[in-house]
């Protein structure tokens, strides 16, 4: 598996990766830096890549895949604002309906754990909501270490979320 940053040559794959969620029911894709509610994929892609020379929130979005194939995606950040600090934390990802239970989403959280170190994060913040335990399991396989839980009706409509830290060595 490697993280890619998406690209125009993408655009087929990562639609249908994105439909294929929808088509299981998940209107909102976690860590696809809001590609689940993007109307066009290359005005969506320029968002990205500007978002990369940002300096209130510096954020890479990446594509995880395997034998050239989308399985999922990552998007990493550094903490800049409440809603990074409070919520989404320096990490999010998702995994296709059809690759889940294979053990990805562990690997694709490891390297961007290798990313936040290359963007000199000593600690990351990886959140997720209370009740998705497998998420759980992921990042505590990851080293997680359970923090507390937070709401936020400013950001989320009150949906609960566990938070985690993980130190990166």
């Amino acid at each position: 598996m490697q993280l890619v940053f998406p690209m125009l040559e993408h655009k087929e794959q990562a639609l249908s990766h994105r439909q294929e969620h929808f088509d299981n029911g998940e209107t909102k894709i976690p860590g696809s830096a809001a590609f689940d509610e993007a109307t066009n994929y290359e005005t969506w892609l320029k968002q990205k890549e500007n978002e990369q020379s940002n300096t209130r929130v510096l954020s890479f979005i990446f594509f995880a895949v395997i034998s050239n194939k989308i399985v999922g995606m990552v998007h990493v950040r550094d903490i800049k604002n409440d809603f990074i600090g409070n919520l989404a934390g320096h990490i999010g990802y998702s995994v296709a309906p059809s690759q889940r239970r294979k053990g990805y989403a562990t690997k694709m959280l490891s390297l961007a754990l290798e990313k936040c170190k290359e963007m000199g994060i000593k600690k990351a913040l990886v959140n997720c909501a209370k009740d998705n335990i497998i998420s759980a399991k992921v990042i505590i396989k990851n080293g997680g270490v359970y923090e507390n839980e937070i709401s936020s009706h400013k950001f989320n409509n009150g949906e609960i979320y566990k938070r985690y830290w993980i130190d990166i060595k």
